[in-house]
């Protein structure tokens, strides 16, 4: 009778002490959960690549809506996501030259500007480094851009000053298909020219000294080992690849290798990771490869349409969503990428690229903008410092860009 009234006190005891345990953990964890959600929103959150114009152009969708199931990108969605800065791509491919590739560029900046025009409390264009920042001091999405693709200029050097001055500050030299003075990663990787030199000829490095001079960055994604080279040779500003992962990580030719990540830092620049399931997962490849197979009759169909790849893409990606979803990266493929170029060279240069609403698979749980907070949560949990993540969120960008103004 003495031990069952003994017993009980001590069961009560211990039933209180992991009551304690388990109310202490459940406290540290919503406490660092706040601390996560601190440091994601105090910082400045630089997204490189959003493919959205091409989406507003080509598909009618209205960025002040809600898009959600629609798009990856959305107004709403990007406050949400702690957004602060935003490059918006301007995109054409291959299809568009000489008479029509500039037109349609600035149809897209049209669009930008049309944009903001209607938003304008909430929404700012951005000239340089100092107008960005007091954009972000006034809450407001501080909106610059890229020309995804040299093609875009016509081999005319007045182009790019006309780019600039409707607030583009970098330019991919070269998107998949090559320009006259500039060859691209995929060309230089199928061995497309027999005849023409690979890398930049003279007019490409007149292109690439007439950005350093006006403060527009130099962007080597997308462009051949040869044209990386000749550029970082070439350029006396810091460079950025807009939308780049890591090819040891995932060796596909769009990615960058070992030395092209050092030079990349050796130059002052930053690589911004690219969010595409391909570009992060090195059995991408061979999943997408047996369902193009499996669905290649419809493919073929599509492409008698005359449909861009990014169109295709998206409407095969919403018929198949069960199939899609099962192909996805998985989300700590992300932060592998950020973790091997931190390891290599530094965590001073590298940021966030997204390519959202121009990829067709994302890595599990970033759906979309609204999903940047978890990218802090996942940094956090690997042991970044908040002055560490605040760089990659966009500090080490915003060091580049000010650095091409002077």
């Amino acid at each position: 009778m003495n031990v069952l009234h003994l017993g009980k006190p001590l069961q009560f005891q211990k039933n209180m002490r992991y009551s304690l345990i388990f109310l202490l953990l459940l406290i540290t964890g919503i406490s660092k959960a706040q601390s996560g959600k601190k440091i994601h929103f105090n910082a400045i959150l630089v997204d490189t690549h959003n493919d959205f114009l091409s989406k507003a152009v080509d598909a009618h969708v209205v960025f002040d809506s809600d898009l959600k199931g629609i798009t990856q990108t959305d107004l709403k969605r990007m406050r949400e996501g702690g957004v602060k800065v935003q490059v918006w791509s301007i995109f054409c491919d291959n299809h568009y030259g000489k008479g029509s590739a500039f037109k349609y560029a600035n149809q897209e900046l049209d669009s930008l500007f049309a944009i903001v025009g209607r938003n304008p409390k909430t929404m700012q264009i951005v000239y340089s480094y100092k107008e960005l920042m007091r954009a972000v001091a006034n809450h407001k999405l501080a909106c610059l851009s890229g020309v995804e693709g040299g093609h875009m200029i016509e081999d005319n050097l007045d182009y790019i000053d006309s780019f600039y001055n409707r607030g583009v500050r970098y330019m991919t030299l070269s998107w998949n298909n090559s320009t006259s003075w500039s060859t691209s990663a995929m060309d230089e990787f199928q061995h497309v020219f027999i005849v023409t030199p690979y890398g930049l000829n003279d007019f490409g490095k007149q292109v690439v000294r007439k950005m350093n001079q006006l403060g527009m960055m130099v962007d080597v994604s997308h462009i051949g080992e040869k044209t990386f080279w000749d550029v970082i040779s070439t350029t006396t500003k810091p460079v950025i690849a807009s939308h780049s992962s890591v090819y040891a990580l995932c060796p596909v030719f769009r990615n960058l290798k070992d030395d092209q990540i050092k030079a990349i830092a050796k130059n002052g620049g930053v690589i911004q990771v690219n969010f595409y399931s391909g570009f992060l997962d090195s059995t991408y490849s061979n999943k997408i490869d047996a369902f193009i197979k499996l669905h290649k009759a419809e493919f073929d169909s599509m492409a008698l349409t005359k449909n861009s790849a990014m169109m295709t893409g998206v409407y095969i990606s919403r018929k198949y969503k069960n199939e899609y979803e099962q192909m996805r990266a998985p989300f700590s493929l992300l932060l592998d990428h950020i973790d091997y170029i931190v390891k290599l060279v530094g965590v001073d240069y590298v940021g966030l690229g997204s390519d959202f609403d121009g990829i067709d698979s994302a890595p599990v749980g970033l759906d979309g903008v609204e999903d940047y907070p978890k990218i802090t949560e996942g940094l956090i949990k690997r042991g970044y410092s908040e002055s560490d993540i605040k760089k990659i969120l966009g500090e080490n960008f915003l060091r580049v860009l000010k650095a091409n103004e002077h």
